[in-house]
């Protein structure tokens, strides 16, 4: 029984001659059936990407001629509309936003600035069940459907890794036939074995470098279909972003998340499936050539080693996933306190305040510095430790390995056996099985290097996958409405009280029962309070008027007013649901028919002509039939008319927020109301650097459009434009709501105005009485004591 067990390699061994007998011993380097298949898919490949080259040559300059030119798009005054180049944009559909929602629910990993209990019950970055699972959400945006661009990348990709995989077996074999000629004096079989050496380095090469391109390829192909469903997840009707960046702080620097964090990503998960897909395959098919030369024995020493190692370097190695996390965390720290002092460059500036800016980009970049540093630290004894093991230790097994066929030829595989048996000399036999399997045993150690480091990589690839993740699960969440909050609570009463008492309630971001309607004739609200949102505040968010009531009809022109900080800006961003409704009912026009300018007046990055059109393109305007002399006649209405000739025509592009001044840009937004002429128009101080004559003629045109205007402003010069006036009191949350021009407020008028005449009256007596007691100063003091005494005071 002992001695059937010790004959076991011996049975295996001659199992795979039996299925190898008619296979020849001399070394077939390049097959004439895969050198044409090669050449077949060099040259389809190379005449596809010539072609495809070409048509994109010839879409982007028929583009640049056809937007380049403004004359050849401008004819008798009328807008022609440039030819389509390319095809438009497809984004993605609601259907795929709702059937993709539920793959992506709240992480249960812990992040750099999770609690300590919270941080307790979730589960760690790093290579496991969770992270696997968010990857396989992720791949339903990278891969939709089996038939798209990324699979046939992934095909091609796949087979130029199964093709350098065979070419490193060829070599392998080539290699040790050309040392054994070499050594056996064969002149003929070595000139022959390095003509086939040259005829496979050129598709040799080429494959390294189409296995390159192609994971460029693939990475940037993965970025632009995640690109864009972030964009269409974040930018769309429901104003995600603004959600995102207003009424959440689960995402911090959402700019460093969407063009830093997604490319990171992108180029990890492409580049770990060459890294590890290709040494996977090569570990297969050479422990497989590796057993045909040193036999079963020597495999299982080699899968004992292969155990070993895997054990070793687990268990060394360091938390990669979490420590990446947190370097792109102080990452977009670093890029959002350069972001914030170029947004705010001018008012630093005026306060001479670039000490203080500079230390806090010194102290964010420290912080920054500090953790990379430490990371390259704890990576030194990593990395001393995987290369003894993985190039020292390896090596020395491998040479063990290889030896065992000369030193035991008994435990040799089918090749060694075969070729010694097919009258080689033993000298050569030997010479080219230690040099085949030695050159194996190289590629299988390269391999296995780089399956060990990829596992780092995938640990580092943990970190990028959590932020990503966690970026679109939250987008996903704000777009239907959810909001992360404290659990709701009433302090006092479940309602606030009717008569306006002390007794407030808690408004959580977590507890919205407000409803918002579409399509009303005009702006209703119905018990509805203004609050502020305050994300991942416990106390919830702050009252600023209780229980408005209002009712807007078209032609009903109101004027909102009342001190700073009462709710006045808050009401126009419940009306635009900006801000969400926490209670009532708010019911308003369609987007169409409701028109806002805020305060800080905006301009876009475009043309002259996209300043006046926005938020429409040039397609838009040209599809409703807009001229470039209707957009004349409107700078006319608001004293602009000398912008065209000033900046040189319609199609000037500049950063227009540093050409313009304040005045210039607060017309320019008047003049967008008049381009798109909705039916209601919330103005939200608007006009404050406007010249009163200018304003009212601007006033008096939009009235005249019949555009319903409602102000937010705590100016009385613009009363007179307005039939209603809601006072916001600021008192308790408290307003008024009253008719312009009723008796009452004529009287109430007339008697501030009185009231304020006499004191005017007043001033001349009281300047007559002050002459009079600096009078009588001046004469104590010139009196004095004559006797040289001291006055006591």
């Amino acid at each position: 029984m002992v001695a059937h067990s010790k004959d076991l390699p011996q049975q295996i061994t001659s199992v795979l001659d039996a299925v190898h007998t008619k296979r020849s011993a001399r070394a077939r380097p390049l097959p004439a059936v895969a050198l044409v298949s090669f050449i077949a898919i060099v040259v389809g490949r190379y005449l596809s990407n010539k072609q495809a080259k070409a048509k994109k040559a010839a879409a982007a300059a028929s583009k640049v001629s056809a937007e380049g030119s403004s004359s050849s798009n401008v004819k008798e005054g009328k807008i022609v509309a440039p030819k389509k180049t390319s095809k438009p944009i497809k984004h993605t559909t609601p259907e795929t936003f709702a059937r993709n929602r539920k793959y992506f629910p709240p992480s249960k990993v812990a992040t750099a600035g999770s609690s300590a209990t919270s941080a307790k019950s979730s589960v760690k970055v790093g290579v496991n069940k969770e992270f696997f699972r968010q990857i396989e959400a992720i791949f339903k945006i990278l891969i939709p459907r089996l038939h798209c661009k990324e699979t046939m990348i992934l095909i091609l990709h796949t087979t130029f890794l199964v093709l350098r995989t065979y070419l490193s077996v060829v070599v392998a074999r080539l290699d040790g036939a050309i040392v054994k000629n070499l050594i056996a004096g064969n002149g003929k079989g070595f000139i022959r074995g390095l003509g086939y050496w040259f005829a496979i380095a050129l598709p040799a090469t080429y494959t390294n470098s189409m296995i390159r391109y192609l994971q460029s390829k693939l990475s940037i192909a993965f970025r632009t279909r995640l690109t864009r469903y972030v964009h269409d997840l974040y930018l769309n009707d429901q104003v995600t972003y603004y959600r995102a960046l207003n009424l959440d702080d689960r995402i911090e620097g959402v700019d460093q998340y969407i063009t830093t964090d997604v490319a990171k990503f992108c180029d990890s998960l492409a580049g770990l499936y060459s890294n590890l897909g290709k040494p996977i395959l090569d570990t297969i098919i050479f422990n497989y050539q590796l057993m045909r030369s040193i036999g079963v024995s020597g495999m299982g020493g080699l899968f004992v080693s292969y155990v070993v190692t895997a054990f070793l370097l687990r268990m060394v190695t360091p938390a990669f996933g979490k420590l990446a996390a947190v370097e792109a965390k102080l990452e977009g720290d670093f890029r959002s306190a350069h972001t914030r002092l170029i947004t705010n460059a001018e008012e630093v500036a005026f306060y001479n305040g670039a000490d203080l800016e500079h230390s806090i980009l010194t102290r964010t970049y420290k912080r920054l510095i500090r953790h990379i540093n430490s990371i390259y630290k704890i990576r030194i004894a990593y990395n001393m430790f995987e290369d003894f093991i993985i190039k020292y230790c390896w090596s020395a097994v491998g040479l063990t390995l290889c030896a065992l066929p000369v030193f035991f030829p008994a435990l040799g595989g089918v090749d060694s056996v075969k070729d010694i048996a097919s009258g080689d000399k033993v000298v050569g036999a030997r010479t080219k099985g230690f040099i085949t399997s030695k050159r194996l045993m190289m590629s299988l150690a390269d391999a296995g290097g780089r399956m060990m480091y990829s596992y780092k990589e995938m640990s580092e690839l943990a970190g990028s996958t959590l932020r990503v993740y966690n970026l679109i699960s939250v987008l996903h969440q704000l777009q239907a409405g959810e909001f992360e909050g404290a659990a709701p609570k009433v302090a006092g009463s479940s309602t606030s009280s009717q008569n306006g008492d002390n007794e407030t309630e808690h408004y959580s971001m977590a507890d919205i029962r407000g409803i918002m309607n579409y399509g009303y004739e005009g702006i209703k609200f119905v018990g509805v309070p203004i609050v502020t949102p305050s994300p991942g505040n416990a106390n919830g968010g702050e009252e600023l008027v209780r229980n408005l009531n209002v009712d807007v009809k078209p032609g009903d022109h109101m004027l909102v007013t009342g001190p700073n900080g009462v709710g006045k800006t808050g009401f126009a961003r419940l009306v635009s649901g900006l801000w969400p409704v926490f209670r009532g009912e708010v019911s308003r026009p369609n987007p169409k028919d409701i028109f806002y300018i805020p305060q800080r007046a905006y301009l876009s990055i475009g043309s002259l002509r996209d300043q006046v059109i926005y938020p429409h393109s040039r397609a838009d305007m040209i599809k409703a039939g807009r001229t470039d002399e209707e957009l004349m006649t409107i700078l006319k209405h608001v004293h602009l008319a000398y912008i065209p000739d000033r900046e040189g025509g319609w199609d000037t592009i500049k950063e227009w927020k540093d050409v313009f001044s304040g005045g210039e840009k607060q017309r320019m937004n008047m003049a967008r109301l008049f381009y798109h002429k909705p039916k209601f128009a919330i103005l939200d101080e608007c006009t404050s650097a406007v010249s009163s004559d200018v304003e009212g003629l601007m006033y008096n045109h939009a009235k005249d459009e019949g555009i319903t205007l409602i102000t937010i402003s705590h100016r009385p010069a613009l009363f007179k434009y307005h039939l209603h006036l809601l006072k916001l009191t600021g008192d308790h949350g408290h307003w008024e709501f009253s008719t312009i021009g009723t008796a009452e407020e004529r009287q109430s008028v007339e008697n501030e105005i009185a009231s304020l005449q006499a004191k005017l009256d007043e001033v001349e007596d009281l300047k007559k009485r002050h002459a009079e007691i600096q009078k009588e100063l001046e004469v104590g003091l010139n009196a004095g004591p004559q006797d040289g005494t001291k006055v006591q005071k």
